[in-house]
């Protein structure tokens, strides 16, 4: 079995990989792996092992489709996680994320229609919904996305349906809610603040902090994607949700806590422009169809993500240059 997984240096992809390495995961034990990955701030060569027999390392772009057709000629199966996703960056550089995240995923897609390479499943984000004030979004729920990031997001699962519709290639869109664990960028709400702090630093908290959104461990997300990988159908979506919801203050109440720190570390900023209030996802059918269910408790898991970045801070300490302020 091989299998090419884009954005495989970053944050979730690189987990996913460490999965399929140890053998984690039903039906692709000792599979080979080709990771694709442009290596942009995100993406960080030491979240994965050294190249060896099972693991093949390729830098580039997804939009280079020599690149594309060399790498995907023999693989089994693609699952993409390629893409630009912090949405403070988006409201500076909308066009980085439209090439990406669009252009590059039509590009990925366009080559594996010309290489007969499928299934591919395509990483996507509970973003593109919008926001909701109350109750869950179903699978069936209009794209209603709120920031460049999101809207270029939702540009890619429609052009990933599109490729399903028309040409017929198998692809299936998973939709997850917000990720935490280890080896996450120091831009992102819970590194941000876990390292800040750890670093005698001060944390920001937009505007009120009642944002809510909910939160799945990264090794749940990475089984979820799997079991669509495994057991999806084709042109199907999938909600992935992690069960915890928390707003921000709350969440960084706890994280306060973990690491030993007080509310005079926090600050308040004004809010990011067009903030969506709340996320919620109905995700019964990955849970009834495909049998999934989130393995790592919150409280937990957030404690042993604490003690990771505790334990390695030449790892993100590397960041420092490129984390947003």
């Amino acid at each position: 079995m091989r299998i090419l997984v884009t954005g495989g240096a970053g944050f979730i992809g690189s987990r996913y990989v460490r999965g399929l390495l140890a053998d984690e995961y039903a039906g692709y034990e000792g599979a080979h792996v080709t990771v694709l990955d442009k290596l942009t701030y995100a993406g960080n060569r030491s979240s994965l092992p050294p190249d060896g027999p099972r693991l093949t390392f390729a830098e580039g772009d997804i939009r280079d489709r020599e690149l594309l057709d060399r790498l995907l000629p023999g693989q089994d199966a693609v699952v993409h996680f390629a893409a630009e996703s912090h949405v403070d960056r988006s409201l500076r550089n909308p066009s980085e994320f439209a090439l990406t995240n669009v252009v590059g995923t039509q590009s990925l897609l366009d080559a594996c229609l010309a290489h007969d390479v499928h299934p591919v499943v395509h990483v996507s984000t509970d973003e593109v919904y919008g926001s909701i004030d109350s109750g869950t979004w179903d699978e069936n729920e209009p794209l209603l996305p709120n920031s460049p990031y999101a809207a270029s997001k939702a540009g890619s699962d429609l052009m990933a349906r599109a490729y399903w519709r028309t040409h017929g290639l198998d692809v299936r869109i998973t939709r997850c809610s917000n990720n935490y664990g280890p080896y996450q960028h120091p831009e992102k709400l819970i590194p941000h603040f876990i390292t800040q702090l750890l670093s005698d630093g001060t944390v920001p908290l937009y505007g009120d902090g009642g944002n809510r959104r909910e939160w799945i461990h990264v090794d749940d997300h990475c089984r979820a994607v799997h079991l669509v990988l495994t057991g999806g159908v084709a042109g199907g979506v999938y909600n992935v949700g992690g069960g915890t919801e928390l707003s921000n203050r709350e969440m960084t109440e706890r994280l306060l806590a973990l690491c030993d720190a007080d509310w005079d570390r926090v600050r308040n900023v004004p809010d990011r422009k067009g903030h969506d209030l709340r996320y919620a996802l109905d995700d019964s059918k990955i849970r009834d169809e495909l049998g999934f269910e989130p393995a790592v408790p919150f409280g937990p898991g957030l404690a042993a993500v604490v003690q990771w970045y505790r334990d390695n801070p030449l790892w993100w300490k590397g960041h420092d240059d490129d984390r947003e302020p």
